[in-house]
């Protein structure tokens, strides 16, 4: 159950997703501003709110996420939204959380279309959701997005072997396959 004072969600999900709004993109194009407004994620805007355990999703890890993180989720996700010319001062630190990065993928937003690894916190919360296998959940965060259903349909293949991948190692072997440095 939501919290008192927390928005309410239209239909309950199983994970609590966050979005620590760092207030740097023009908000009618923040992902992460339109998935509070919808209630599908919950704002913070300090860093002091993230949840202990929570899977905090930071690109400047090594650590990637996969399956076997999906215990961590049952705490919570947390999408740090900011813009991407300013993502390299914002990550440099690790936050409290269980911190990974998400396998790279294409994006699929007007911003950045096509380009590897470039998603918006709605992407990024729906991939991670995918591979843990909520995939219901990860096409309901899209739904409110015109362009939302392209980020599946681009990344269809490597989300379904991220997801079937049974340890980290098998998600960066996979990663390989799919995007060769």
């Amino acid at each position: 159950m939501w919290r008192t004072g927390e928005p309410k969600a239209e239909k309950r999900f199983e994970i609590r997703v966050f979005a620590l709004e760092m207030g740097q993109d023009d908000p009618k194009k923040c992902s992460s501003a339109k998935l509070c407004r919808f209630g599908l994620a919950i704002p913070i805007h300090q860093f002091q709110r993230i949840p202990r355990s929570a899977v905090v999703l930071n690109p400047a890890v090594s650590e990637v996420f996969s399956p076997k993180d999906k215990d961590a989720l049952k705490v919570g996700l947390v999408a740090i939204d900011c813009s991407w010319k300013r993502a390299e001062e914002v990550f440099k630190h690790r936050f409290r959380g269980v911190n990974r990065r998400l396998p790279l993928l294409l994006a699929s937003n007007p911003i950045n279309y096509g380009k590897l690894g470039m998603l918006s916190s709605v992407e990024a919360v729906s991939a991670t959701l995918y591979i843990a296998g909520y995939i219901e959940h990860a096409q309901r965060v899209l739904s409110i997005f015109k362009w939302g259903g392209t980020f599946l349909t681009l990344n269809h293949d490597p989300l379904e072997d991220y997801r079937a991948a049974e340890t980290p190692e098998d998600v960066l072997k996979t990663e390989q396959e799919y995007f060769k440095h």
